[in-house]
């Protein structure tokens, strides 16, 4: 085989184990050699349209088998997959569009109306896929050839696309076997979005590589997981703060059946202390890592073995990954990170390219202090610290000290301008149900646990927080909204 890259899993995996079983979607249970048949028909589809190796293939809709087919089938061409976030507007997904030269696309109709590629309709992908041939493909794929464009959450100014070669993807799925310690009948619940590299690079590529079966949907919801944990007895699931603390708040969580589950990971942004510390008072094991889409996403982890002990922590830098903070023990500092999982740059982004990275180490943007053992904490992003009469707030601190309290489900804080100190905090709160918060009541709560300069002086009680694709709240929005 001369496919080197992710396009030549499916027949690898195929030729160990094609009785076990690859996805199961809905009441739709797929093996992996069916699944190797199925993504080689997409394929022949595709070159048949006249995809040819460094064209770009975009999937735009909710997680769907269709996704990882028309992926894996990608790159058996040696083309570029760009999977794109199904919650953007026309607009936003027609720069993309743009900006990629996508040239061909299956989309999910309920996703907004795009113009410019070739479009198969979800609607129409099984007649489609079953009009394709399942000749084998085998097309010379180097890994240090892109496979993926996957645009930025874009918190501010326009997305950029980071190109992730497949060597990227290959050595970070080393990584995720190396700090999870996946097992070969693992069986992982894929509910965070697809087009978001978390679930893709450090579930389902990981899942896949071993044999393992992924359970995939279409959304998160909280009683639709608890319903498949028990019933394909998940093992092991990826997860952003409010998926997580969902699980948390819902009346089933004190007599669920969670005794198959062997490993929760989460990242995107710093957890609550507090909720990993519930998870783990019912024996869960609780990984937090931190990477970003352009480490692929892997950059940190924390083994499960110290997971109690430094609950909080993102752990140390992953097995073949080099990180390191720019600032003494204990002091925050700029996480900078060099490795075979981090991006050769933005697509046709030059500028971004250069401005990204310092004598070969990628600059992250995010703030973190490390601890005498090497264990990193992430503190927060450069841009969102604000300071507070000479002093640095960093709004992670003061959101996770926030989430301890009775009355609240989710919370974003904000520097605002302020006469007197330049600026103040505000935090934006969302209760949970039959509950309420006043300013008073949460400084109260506040008083001894921060310094009085980081406790929020604005509060305001909201429906719910701007979040991107990812699950990251949008504070730019918050920002506008408040001048």
């Amino acid at each position: 085989m001369t496919n080197e890259g992710l396009g030549g899993w499916p027949a690898r995996r195929a030729m160990l184990t094609p009785e076990r079983t690859a996805i199961i979607y809905q009441d739709r249970s797929t093996t992996y050699d069916d699944f190797f048949t199925r993504t080689t028909r997409v394929a022949s589809r595709l070159r048949a349209s006249g995809v040819a190796k460094g064209d770009r293939v975009a999937y735009l809709g909710p997680n769907h088998p269709a996704f990882v087919e028309t992926m894996f089938a990608t790159h058996m061409l040696g083309a570029i997959f760009v999977p794109l976030n199904f919650r953007l507007a026309t607009p936003e997904l027609q720069y993309m569009i743009a900006d990629a030269g996508i040239e061909i696309m299956v989309r999910d109709p309920s996703t907004a109306d795009v113009t410019g590629p070739d479009i198969i309709s979800l609607d129409d992908y099984e007649a489609w896929l079953a009009s394709g041939s399942d000749e084998p493909i085998d097309v010379a794929v180097a890994q240090d050839e892109i496979a993926l464009i996957l645009y930025t959450s874009g918190t501010t100014g326009r997305p950029k696309g980071a190109m992730l070669s497949h060597a990227n993807m290959i050595w970070n799925t080393y990584n995720a076997l190396v700090s999870f310690d996946v097992a070969g009948d693992e069986v992982g619940l894929v509910s965070a979005p697809l087009f978001h590299v978390a679930a893709l690079g450090q579930l389902l590529l990981p899942t896949f590589i071993k044999g393992g079966c992924s359970v995939i949907t279409p959304t998160w919801d909280v009683d639709m997981a608890y319903d498949l944990i028990e019933r394909h007895r998940i093992t092991w699931m990826f997860g952003v703060t409010t998926m997580f603390a969902a699980m948390v708040q819902s009346p089933r969580w004190q007599n669920a059946d969670l005794s198959s589950v062997r490993c929760l990971m989460s990242g995107g942004a710093p957890i609550p202390v507090s909720l990993i510390l519930t998870y783990q008072e019912r024996g869960l094991v609780f990984q937090q890592g931190y990477g970003l889409t352009e480490t692929s996403p892997g950059a940190t982890m924390l083994e499960a073995r110290q997971s109690v002990r430094k609950a909080g922590s993102a752990g140390v830098p992953v097995f073949f990954t080099s990180v390191r903070v720019e600032a003494p023990v204990g002091e925050p500092g700029e996480v900078l990170i060099k490795g075979p999982n981090v991006t050769p740059g933005y697509w046709n982004n030059p500028a971004a390219t250069e401005a990204a990275f310092e004598d070969g180490w990628f600059r992250s943007g995010d703030l973190a202090t490390v601890d005498k053992e090497g264990y990193l904490y992430i503190v927060d992003r450069v841009k969102d610290m604000f300071i507070s009469g000479g002093e640095n707030v960093y709004p992670a601190e003061v959101e996770g000290v926030i989430f301890g309290h009775p009355s609240v489900a989710e919370v974003a804080v904000i520097g605002v301008p302020d006469p007197k100190w330049g600026e103040v905090g505000k935090a934006f709160v969302v209760c949970r149900p039959g509950c309420g918060l006043t300013l008073p009541e949460l400084q109260e709560f506040l008083l001894s646990k921060l310094a009085k300069y980081k406790i929020p002086a604005h509060l305001e009680v909201v429906s719910g927080l701007p979040r991107t694709g990812s699950g990251k709240v949008q504070k730019a929005k918050l920002r506008d909204g408040s001048k």
